[in-house]
């Protein structure tokens, strides 16, 4: 057994550290586990915004997993930004190549302002060959709509979402309902056994910046240190909530959640 689990986020880096790569290790030192990363692209952004971005080439992106997985070891991974439909595939490749376990896909389309994060023609190559590897899917509602191909609004869409990404290949989809209205911020957990609500309290604030970033690594590594997929999201539920109620009011714009909060405390 290694000295401490070990997690591998595939991910873009987030310049400002509110998300990308910097959240996802924040996120597992928070969890005692030992981060490594494979850098998809360097984006340039701020709380303001993203200004724009350069990907790395799939090789060098597929290379970085191999020379983790055959040396340090990964007990769970996660993918954040993919960017394109190559370094989709070579990810693909790489991972199933190294039989990664516990991979957790955080099906990133725009950041947090809007910005597209993924060309319009990876979404297919994202479904034929990245979900199928997944123990795990973490749309939020546009995400969910994108895979899905239907419009996802009421608990029905996220049901209906759930169950027609799942068709994909993956293990369980928990769609994440961050995006709509109420007291409780309430996603769902869909597998082949059944559905289950997972629910927590709202918070109220606009600096909800890496959030999608840190729940999918919070469920990595819950994964990595060998709880069970319900134990691992609903840990990771409360802990993005506990991240979000601690934000950060950094910079001029949208500031990030804090997945130190509880170093800090």
């Amino acid at each position: 057994m290694p000295e401490v689990p070990r997690a591998l986020s595939v991910a873009g880096s987030d310049s400002g550290g509110g998300a990308g790569v910097q959240a996802d290790l924040k996120t597992f030192q928070a969890h005692g586990v030992w981060g490594m990363t494979a850098i998809t692209a360097v984006t340039v952004q701020n709380t303001k915004g993203v200004v724009g971005y350069e990907t790395l080439s799939p090789e060098l992106v597929g290379d970085q997993i191999r020379a983790v997985v055959t040396d340090i070891g990964v007990d769970a991974a996660k993918t954040g930004m993919l960017a394109s439909a190559a370094i989709i595939e070579a990810v693909a490749d790489a991972l199933f190549e190294t039989r990664v376990p516990n991979l957790v896909v955080d099906p990133v389309f725009v950041s947090k302002h809007g910005h597209p994060l993924l060309e319009e023609d990876a979404v297919d190559v994202l479904r034929a060959r990245i979900l199928p590897l997944a123990t795990l899917v973490t749309p939020n509602l546009p995400e969910a709509a994108g895979l899905a191909g239907i419009t996802v609004e009421t608990d029905q869409d996220m049901l209906r979402a759930g169950e027609l990404i799942l068709e994909m290949g993956p293990g369980a989809v928990l769609v994440k309902g961050g995006h709509r209205e109420g007291h409780d911020a309430t996603d769902l957990l869909v597998t082949a056994q059944g559905t289950l609500p997972i629910s927590a309290e709202r918070i109220e604030t606009p600096h909800t910046h890496g959030t999608g970033c840190v729940l999918s690594a919070a469920i990595a590594a819950n994964l990595a240190r060998g709880l069970d997929l319900l134990e691992a999201v609903r840990s990771g539920k409360v802990f993005v909530t506990g991240a979000i109620r601690a934000h950060l009011e950094l910079g001029g714009g949208i500031g990030p959640v804090d997945p130190s909060f509880a170093l800090r405390s």
